[in-house]
């Protein structure tokens, strides 16, 4: 008799009950996606972004024109002799500027991270250890919260004209923003080890040099390249405000709206890009 009450019921009857496909979470995204556009709209009405105005014929056509003598990018020999020039006077300028600006936000860094603070290792840094490692950051604040564009024009009027006030400029900035990232990525590992090491002894740069650096190395190598990459695009801009290198070049071939010179320029920034790529990949593939 079980048998047979159990053949009558009707199939769906012995089916497990479908689970729903309702998205618990979609009341919350809608409302969360209502207020960014909420949001954004007094922004695009504030900043007046228009970007159907590209489309205006008036617009449009010497766009058009200026993008249409890109094509071909211009390569006689004298040319190129002064994109190879200039391109080295731009690489020369970011690795100058990023190695002061490394020169003086590694000791920065170290100076505000807290596990290689002696005093934090009982659980509470004193007074004057939290002082310091206070001033510290506002420092790195200081440094990075001036656009690199800025420290240019101020060091124009110093030094004069010239890849120097670029490289200048380029340390200040990239030294705070070096500093800060370099910080948080130290205090963001494992901080065993390096107490370990410090509770038995050890120095603060032993432990940074044997506990810190090694686990962190991959992260901080890849950091440094991008930021070596950063400084060449903005060694570039600072060209414009007299700093040399191919920003100054693009800026001559802009105002003379030579098309087939920019391409060329553009496409050595994207070479340039791509080196840039390929060292981080390389390096982040030997520390790993």
């Amino acid at each position: 008799m079980p048998h047979a009450t159990i053949d009558a019921l009707p199939a769906t009857a012995l089916m497990p009950p479908r689970p729903t496909v309702r998205d618990p979470a979609w009341r919350a995204r809608v409302f969360w996606t209502l207020a960014g556009l909420a949001l954004l709209w007094p922004m695009g009405v504030l900043t007046e972004f228009k970007p159907w105005v590209l489309l205006e014929p008036g617009a449009l056509k010497p766009a058009l024109n200026f993008v249409g003598a890109f094509f071909p990018p211009r390569t006689d020999a004298e040319f190129l002799a002064l994109l190879l020039r200039e391109t080295w006077r731009t690489v020369a300028m970011a690795t100058a500027g990023l190695t002061l600006a490394l020169l003086l936000a590694i000791p920065l860094s170290l100076l505000s991270v807290r596990v290689l603070s002696l005093s934090g290792l009982a659980g509470r840094m004193t007074v004057g250890a939290a002082v310091m490692r206070q001033c510290v950051r506002w420092l790195l604040l200081v440094l990075r919260s001036v656009p690199e564009l800025v420290w240019a024009l101020v060091f124009v009027r110093v030094v004069g004209l010239g890849p120097t006030s670029g490289v200048l400029a380029i340390a200040l900035t990239y030294s705070g923003m070096l500093g800060k990232v370099y910080a948080d990525i130290l205090e963001s590992g494992d901080a065993h080890a390096t107490s370990s090491l410090m509770r038995n002894g050890s120095g603060r740069l032993q432990a940074f040099f044997y506990g810190l650096l090694p686990q962190n190395a991959a992260e901080l190598t890849s950091y440094t390249v991008y930021r070596w990459e950063c400084a060449i695009r903005s060694s570039a801009v600072l060209g414009f405000v007299g700093a040399g290198g191919l920003g100054q070049l693009m800026d001559s071939s802009m105002k003379m709206f030579n098309g087939a010179e920019v391409a060329s320029i553009l496409l050595v920034f994207m070479a340039l890009v791509w080196l840039a790529d390929r060292m981080s990949s390389a390096l982040r593939k030997n520390l790993g």
